[in-house]
C-alpha cells in the first residue's frame, strides 16, 4: 500500500483528487485487493471510469455522470463492493464562488443537469437568479460538474454527524 498524501505534494491539480467507484467497501480493502485487471473501466456504461495513481480504476467526472448502474461492481471479479441496495457514496456537490451566478452572471448549467433537481435558483430582485444546494437532494452523480463553464462545482465527501 502507499502513501497518497505525499503524492500531492509534488502535483498540481485543477480537479479535486479524483473518487473510488460507487459502492466500494473501503479504501485500504480495495488497493490492497484490486488487480486492475480494468473490467470495471470497460462495463461502465458512462465511461467516467479511468485508471488513477498505480492503475487503480477512479472516476473522472469530466467525462460525464455516474448512473449507479451497478456495472462496475458486477464486472469486478474481487469482493470489492457494498450491495447496490446500499447508498454508493457520501459524495455531495459543493459550489465555490467562482460560480458565474456568485459574479452576477447568468448561467444555469448546472440546475438543467441535475436530475434529481438538488440545484435549484432562486430569484433576486433586480439581480441574477443564486444556486441553492440542497445536500439532502443530491446523490453525488457528478451531472453538475462537467457542465459548469468555471469549474466551480467540486465533489465533496459529506461528513456523516454521529449522536
Amino acid at each position: 500500500m502507499f502513501d497518497r498524501s505525499r503524492r500531492k505534494m509534488f502535483t498540481r491539480r485543477r480537479t479535486p483528487e479524483l473518487q473510488r467507484l460507487p459502492w466500494v467497501i473501503d479504501e485500504a480493502v480495495f488497493t490492497d485487493s484490486c488487480t486492475r485487471c480494468n473490467k470495471c473501466i470497460s462495463a461502465c456504461e458512462s465511461q467516467i471510469i479511468v485508471k488513477g495513481d498505480g492503475g487503480f480504476p477512479t472516476i473522472d467526472f469530466n467525462y460525464g455522470e455516474c448512473t449507479f448502474c451497478y456495472r462496475c461492481a458486477e464486472a469486478c471479479p474481487e469482493s470489492l463492493f457494498h450491495p447496490q441496495t446500499d447508498n454508493p457514496w457520501e459524495l455531495k456537490a459543493q459550489i465555490n464562488q467562482s460560480c458565474l451566478a456568485h459574479n452576477k452572471i447568468e448561467c444555469r448549467s448546472c440546475g438543467d443537469m441535475c436530475e434529481v433537481q438538488a440545484i435549484r435558483f432562486r430569484l433576486q430582485a433586480g439581480g441574477v437568479a443564486q444556486p441553492a444546494l440542497k445536500a439532502d437532494d443530491c446523490t453525488g452523480c457528478g451531472a453538475c460538474l462537467s457542465v459548469c463553464p468555471t469549474s466551480a462545482i467540486t465533489m465533496v465527501i459529506n461528513e456523516v454527524e454521529e449522536k
